[in-house]
C-alpha cells in the first residue's frame, strides 16, 4: 500500500499518532510520506488534527482517508494496539528526541481540561523502553505522571537508563511538595532543559512554590524552572505571574480556550500573554506599563 500522512496542525511539533502510524505501515512493508494532495496517490490518508482552533484541511484525497485526533472532537477513536504499542519513526520529522507517553490520563477533574473526558483517570501507558529506540532523549507527554505508581517506577527507569527527559505538560506540584520521595527522584532526573510545573490557579502557589524551595536545596537551579499560567481571570493570573517574575523564574502564560471554540481568548488575556511569554518585554516592564 501506499500511505499518506496529513498532520492539519502543521510541523512544528511531532505528531505522535503519524509517527507510530508510519513506523506499523513501514513494518508491513507499505511505503509511508506526507501526503501531496497534489502529485501524490494513495491507497490510503490519515489525517490528525491536535487542536481544535487549527483551520480544517481542505485537501481531497480519492482514497480512503481516517480522520482522527482531538481537534476534531472526536475523543473514542484510538490507535490499534499493534500501533499503539510500536516504537514511533522518528526519522517522519527527523528529530533528535523520543516522543511518547508513559501514563494516560488524569485524577484531578479540572473544569477547564480535556484530559479527564478525553482519556478517564490516570493509568499506565507504555514503558519508556518501548518508545525510546536508540535515543537518549525523551519528550513526555504525560498529564500527571507523578500521580502514577508506575509513573514514578518508570522515572526511576529513566533515572537508572541516564536519559534526558522534558515533561512538557507541566507537572502536579501538589503530587511532589510533600512527598520526599518524589523530591530525591526529580532532583536524580537528568532535564533537557527544565522542570516543568503548572500553576493554573492560585491555590496551586503553594505547592508550587514549595517544590521549588525543595528541590533548590537538592540541588536544581532557579534558573531550571518553567511554570505554565491558566490565563482565565487576568488579575489572578498577573498576581500568580508577578510571584515568579520577583523570583526570576520563567513563566508561560496561556489564554483560556474552550474546546468547543465558542471562548475566544480575550484582548486582555492575549495582552497578558504577549508581556509574559516575550521574555525581553517581561523582565524590561511591568505589565501595568506594557503598551502592546
Amino acid at each position: 500500500m501506499r500511505i499518506g500522512l496529513v498532520d492539519i496542525d502543521g510541523h512544528h511539533f511531532p505528531n505522535l499518532a503519524l509517527m507510530k502510524l508510519s513506523a506499523w505501515h513501514k513494518s508491513q512493508g507499505d511505503t509511508v510520506e506526507f501526503a501531496n494532495p497534489m502529485f501524490g496517490c494513495y491507497d490510503r490518508v490519515y489525517m490528525s488534527k491536535v487542536f481544535t482552533f487549527t483551520p480544517e484541511c481542505s485537501d481531497i484525497y480519492h482514497c480512503e482517508a481516517i480522520r482522527g485526533g482531538t481537534g476534531f472532537r472526536d475523543y473514542t477513536t484510538t490507535l490499534p494496539e499493534e500501533v499503539e504499542h510500536i516504537c514511533p519513526d522518528y526519522s517522519l520529522y527527523g528529530v533528535e528526541e523520543a516522543y511518547g507517553f508513559l501514563t494516560r490520563g488524569c485524577p484531578n477533574r479540572c473544569p477547564w481540561c480535556i484530559v479527564p473526558h478525553k482519556e478517564g483517570s490516570i493509568r499506565p501507558a507504555s514503558p519508556i523502553r518501548e518508545f525510546i529506540g536508540n535515543k537518549r532523549r525523551a519528550v513526555l507527554l504525560d498529564n500527571n505522571v507523578l500521580a502514577s505508581d508506575f509513573g514514578l517506577e518508570q522515572i526511576e527507569d529513566i533515572v537508572r537508563m541516564d536519559i534526558s527527559v522534558d515533561f512538557n505538560q507541566g507537572l502536579d506540584a501538589r503530587m511532589a511538595c510533600d512527598d520526599s520521595y518524589i523530591l530525591d527522584l526529580l532532583a536524580r532526573v537528568k532535564w533537557i532543559r527544565h522542570i516543568r510545573f503548572a500553576c493554573d490557579t492560585k491555590k496551586q502557589m503553594e505547592s508550587v512554590l514549595k517544590c521549588i524551595r525543595e528541590l533548590e536545596r537538592r540541588g536544581i537551579g532557579r534558573y531550571r524552572f518553567f511554570i505554565y499560567c491558566l490565563v482565565k481571570d487576568v488579575n489572578d493570573a498577573l498576581d500568580r505571574i508577578n510571584v515568579f517574575r520577583a523570583m526570576q523564574i520563567n513563566p508561560f502564560a496561556q489564554p483560556y480556550r474552550d474546546f468547543e471554540n465558542k471562548i475566544e481568548p480575550t484582548k486582555e488575556q492575549r495582552r497578558l500573554a504577549n508581556w509574559c511569554n516575550k521574555k525581553s518585554v517581561f523582565y524590561s516592564c511591568e505589565f501595568k506599563n506594557y503598551k502592546g
